[in-house]
């Protein structure tokens, strides 16, 4: 737990006590929101006169439970498809106008809210443009500090330059952002390397180190009345499962292959696995009699790791956090599409000796393969065997670093030529205007 530090109102008299927005667009799985959750809480725990306001678009946001001093705005739905593209989850409107309306509501918030510091999650200029609107707002006012937050991975850079290109990006970050924090180690990954990015965008990076997440309040293991299965077990998590469905049917095609496999496999398959691999996965596991058990969705997913003995994930970046965390020998079977994300996060772990990966493009989906990887858990070191220092100072790095930018004048130059992002801004706020009319 962070100490709480002296109230940052001591530093500004002027200003109010600092409230903190955190922009999470949500579209697919819990990582976003999973990851300002954390960060929320480490904040205000560390600053007492701190509340935190999280702006998010996950249709699973009221299952989680947040602490004294965080709340969250619920934006309308919206998900990815197959191509690329989006479209809303159940309003059955266009995206445009969608985009329009969740773009009204970040702007109403942040004018309501008045946050002393904005940290946006991964995307500079929001869905579809919808946080440019707010962003000029708070660039206008000079009252806000604005920082961008970037996990340790993005993806590969020849798929990453085109879309930021395409999205602007560059042109925003230049524009709004104070900071660039990365969530991660440069020694693990530079995400931004590859990129051809200014020098003065270079000089507002800022790594922090992996986010240490830790037991909910009287931690240990979850209450056995509350698992289908007692400890120990190997945990199998595809995070919010909505791509993890392969990862799943391999680790049952495991047990299937090996009658003596053990450990047992508790498999939390996330809130968006489609019903009918859940009903199917359901008739398969019946026959394994008690070997795996299945639970649908644990808003404490930290407490899990407690009883197990090893992990079998995909790796996306808030079960990495956790992985580390508790310090559980892990093999991850990354998925590769639509970014290579997991992939490059996993082989770099691979290689500093953190866990092992199975990749399935590379190494097939060998039910036997699987099984050995699971065997294996029981003798394979933990990450702390392979110690990186600061790897999970991220937190405490981010409550150092949230000190600074809100001490420091702003980096952002108040002069306001009429630019490419500019102009996209101002799209965004007549398309606003349209729907109103």
């Amino acid at each position: 737990m962070h100490q709480p530090l002296a109230p940052l109102r001591s530093i500004h008299p002027d200003r109010t006590p600092p409230r903190i927005l955190l922009y999470s667009h949500d579209t697919f799985g819990l990582g976003h929101l999973r990851r300002s959750r954390t960060i929320a809480q480490a904040l205000v725990s560390a600053f007492p006169d701190a509340s935190a306001l999280i702006l998010t678009g996950s249709p699973v946001a009221g299952r989680f439970d947040f602490p004294e001093r965080v709340d969250h705005v619920r934006l309308p739905g919206v998900v990815k498809l197959p191509d690329g593209g989006y479209t809303a989850r159940n309003l059955g409107l266009p995206i445009e106008e969608t985009a329009a309306i969740r773009a009204e509501i970040i702007r109403a918030t942040a004018r309501a809210f008045r946050p002393t510091l904005a940290i946006v999650d991964k995307e500079p200029t929001g869905l579809h443009g919808e946080f440019l609107p707010a962003l000029e707002e708070m660039r206008a006012t000079g009252n806000t500090r604005v920082v961008l937050g970037l996990r340790d991975v993005l993806d590969a850079p020849e798929a990453l330059q085109p879309e930021w290109e395409r999205k602007e990006a560059v042109a925003a970050i230049e524009r709004y952002y104070d900071q660039l924090w990365i969530y991660g180690l440069p020694e693990v990954y530079r995400p931004l390397d590859g990129l051809d990015l200014p020098a003065e965008i270079a000089a507002r990076v800022r790594y922090t180190g992996y986010l240490k997440r830790e037991p909910t309040e009287g931690g240990g293991a979850v209450q056995a009345a509350d698992l289908p299965m007692a400890a120990p077990y190997v945990l199998v998590t595809p995070g919010g499962g909505g791509d993890g469905a392969a990862l799943v049917d391999w680790t049952i095609a495991a047990y299937e292959a090996d009658p003596d496999l053990t450990p047992r496999a508790l498999i939390v398959y996330g809130p968006f696995l489609e019903d009918a691999r859940r009903q199917e996965f359901a008739t398969r596991i019946r026959r394994l009699k008690g070997r795996v058990e299945t639970i649908n969705f644990h808003s404490r997913m930290e407490d899990l790791y407690a009883g197990a003995i090893g992990v079998v994930a995909m790796g996306g970046y808030n079960t990495f956090c956790e992985i580390l965390s508790f310090d559980k020998p892990s093999v991850l079977a990354p998925r590769t599409r639509p970014r290579l994300e997991q992939r490059i996060r996993a082989e770099a772990a691979e290689a500093l000796g953190l866990l092992r990966t199975l990749d399935s493009d590379r190494d097939g989906t060998d039910p036997l393969a699987m099984a050995a990887a699971i065997r294996a858990l029981s003798s394979q070191p933990p990450p702390s065997a392979s110690p990186l220092p600061g790897l999970l100072g991220g937190l405490d790095r981010i409550v150092d670093l949230t000190r600074e930018v809100l001490e420091a004048d702003s980096v952002i130059a108040r002069a306001t030529p009429v630019t490419p992002i500019r102009r996209a801004a101002e799209r965004m706020s007549r398309a606003m205007a349209g729907k109103r009319a």
